[in-house]
């Protein structure tokens, strides 16, 4: 039987209505005292209506109402060209391109580390414990270091945001992918060993097709992160471009909205590559099973 569409609807529109009245009501908290100094005191008195619709209509709010965010996506989407710096769809084309190229380096990156690790044992001693310990450095510590070295070899443009961004996704991957080559079962590996199969074909014949149920959500984890790292790598860059750079901007003058806006846009894009990697996973798996 197909489950009813209106079983997951329900529970998603439950929580989008929940989600925007506690904003609205964070709206009015937040800016009821600018509205009131900036605006309603000089005119004397004023209703509780004039003030809620004063803290929701704000030029420069300390939180925007989720109608101004709506309404400066629609003015930068529509009223401005694709090419145009002032169109948030440039800027998100600008972070993908950073993240994407992250995450495939990151997803390599991860999956020779973790075939590494799974067939020496000095290895798994000596590089796991390594790559643990390099995800409790902060991004932000490390991302000017990095950005600083490759501009000093003379990398430039993407190549420096996608590295910071391959930093964030090849762990997830990594972690996964160790334990998903290692979870044949012994009989199995028995079994092709009585074939006279050898590493190399056990590999692609046994452990990766077994870690592949390990690996897809791993990578939906990285691809995640990897955007995070993208945007992370924009701020000490003063990059012109990307959603980072719309946030930098943003924050320079005072433009909440703009912030708030840039915010929703990367959740969206968060989104849709989550949503990409889940639609490849499921066609890899249906193939697999089939």
């Amino acid at each position: 039987m197909k489950a009813d569409p209106r079983q997951h609807a329900l529970p998603i529109a439950a929580v989008l209505a929940a989600v925007l009245l506690l904003w609205y009501l964070g709206a009015i908290g937040l800016n009821s005292a600018g509205a009131i100094e900036r605006v309603l005191a000089p005119k004397g008195a004023y209703t509780t209506g004039e003030l809620i619709t004063t803290t929701w209509n704000m030029q420069r709010p300390v939180l925007p109402s989720p109608h101004q965010v709506v309404i400066d996506l629609w003015h930068s989407l529509v009223d401005w060209p694709l090419d145009s710096p002032r169109n948030l769809l440039y800027h998100v084309a600008v972070t993908a391109e950073s993240t994407l190229v992250g995450f495939v380096l990151g997803t390599l990156l991860g999956i020779v580390l973790a075939a590494a690790i799974v067939h020496s044992r000095t290895l798994d001693r000596a590089l796991l414990p390594w790559i643990v310990a390099s995800q409790t450095v902060p991004v932000l510590a490390i991302a000017p270091i990095v950005l600083v070295i490759l501009g000093s070899l003379g990398f430039s443009g993407v190549a420096p945001k996608a590295t910071i961004a391959m930093y964030l996704c090849f762990f997830p991957v990594t972690v996964a992918m160790v334990q998903g080559l290692r979870s044949p079962q012994r009989i199995e590996t028995e079994l092709l060993h009585t074939y006279a199969a050898s590493r190399h074909q056990a590999f692609w014949l046994l452990r990766m097709p077994s870690a592949l149920p390990f690996l897809f959500p791993s990578l939906r984890v990285a691809i995640a992160a990897g955007l995070v790292g993208a945007m992370v790598a924009e701020l000490p860059t003063g990059a012109q471009a990307g959603l980072g750079a719309r946030l930098l901007t943003g924050s320079y003058y005072g433009n909440t909205v703009a912030i708030w806006s840039a915010l929703v846009m990367s959740a969206l894009l968060g989104l849709g590559l989550t949503a990409a990697v889940a639609g490849v996973e499921k066609l890899v798996l249906r193939r697999r099973a089939s």
